[in-house]
């Protein structure tokens, strides 16, 4: 390979590493260790583009070599900061620029971190939180064995699949960002007190959503009322997906489905697992876009500001399509 060849691959190898892609990744298409991409990476990190040119022999060597800068992406990537003792559950780059110094002895600014860490292809983002009780094993078998399953079923019954869930909403509830002078935290006035209300709903990969708002709590009885709604003028037989709340699976509610059972089945989500359910979005949707950007002052006010946006949704199959193209319900489209 030429000088000029071999320095176009060093750069775009590095390009894809701080376009997202992992260094390993990139290694394995183009054909090259993972020493070697690591080892480019730290080359760019201490001159920058210049550095990777074929022709260059020599020169001091990186602070942070190949095994280094390695070793710090496959800790960041790979491991919680509490197995490392630190306090936190969250990498912060003052948190990696201590575990830069324990184990390497170089100190480095906050801003180096960063530098170092944008160079890595890594980003700042908001985790998304999980139960700790979730078993891994059981929402691998959920995507690869069972939901296959229930949707092969649906094909031979020719049954519409819903995926439903439960959600309260409160009157407090804000969401959203507004301008304000800088250092200054803009206050928004709303009424002391404090009302809610309750709803179920069902999505449909194909776009359908229904919904039923609840003056009271969701119990067995609520919920059976609302599968009573689902098979209101139902041509074909539905399938509805839950997760493993009491109310659904009481006696009374395998007595009704009992007497359905040549219309209507339930099936149950794994345990700790509402990333799974497309209804979810739902909630996320009405609070952030709905309510969350208003001053409730009445339940009244609340009531017709809920059930404006279910409206708004159940009219939108566009909108209840998208819930299925989230990163951990695309699954199910």
């Amino acid at each position: 390979m030429s000088h000029k060849s071999l320095t176009d691959l060093r750069k775009r190898a590095v390009a894809s590493v701080q376009g997202g892609q992992s260094p390993e990744a990139v290694a394995k298409a183009l054909g090259i260790s993972r020493g070697t991409i690591y080892g480019w990476m730290a080359k760019y990190r201490s001159g920058g583009w210049s550095a990777l040119d074929a022709r260059k022999r020599g020169g001091r060597p990186p602070k942070l070599d190949a095994k280094s800068m390695r070793w710090i992406y496959m800790t960041v990537t790979m491991k919680n900061p509490m197995q490392l003792k630190f306090t936190f559950a969250l990498w912060t780059a003052r948190m990696i620029g201590e575990m830069i110094r324990k184990r390497f002895g170089i100190v480095l600014s906050k801003a180096s971190v960063c530098r170092l860490l944008t160079q890595m292809g890594l980003t700042p983002q908001r985790p998304v939180w999980r139960a700790y009780q979730q078993k891994p094993e059981a929402v691998q078998r959920w995507l690869r064995i069972e939901y296959p399953r229930i949707r092969k079923l649906a094909q031979t019954a020719k049954a519409r699949v819903f995926f439903g869930d439960e959600a309260g909403i409160r009157s407090d509830h804000h969401a959203g960002t507004t301008w304000a002078a800088k250092g200054q935290t803009p206050v928004v006035s709303s009424t002391g007190a404090r009302f809610g209300m309750n709803m179920i709903s069902a999505v449909s990969a194909q776009g359908e959503f229904r919904f039923m708002i609840v003056p009271g709590r969701v119990n067995a009885g609520e919920f059976i009322n609302f599968i009573k709604r689902l098979l209101v003028g139902a041509e074909r037989m539905i399938f509805l997906i839950v997760d493993g709340h009491p109310s659904h699976k009481a006696r009374r509610v395998k007595a009704f489905i009992d007497s359905v059972k040549d219309k209507f089945r339930l099936f149950f989500l794994p345990p700790y697992s509402p990333e799974l359910n497309p209804d979810e979005r739902v909630w996320n949707d009405l609070k952030n876009n709905a309510v969350g950007r208003q001053t409730i002052t009445s339940p009244d006010q609340l009531h017709g500001a809920v059930l404006s946006h279910l409206r708004f949704i159940q009219k939108s199959p566009d909108r209840v399509r998208a819930y299925f193209n989230n990163a951990t319900t695309k699954y199910a489209a």
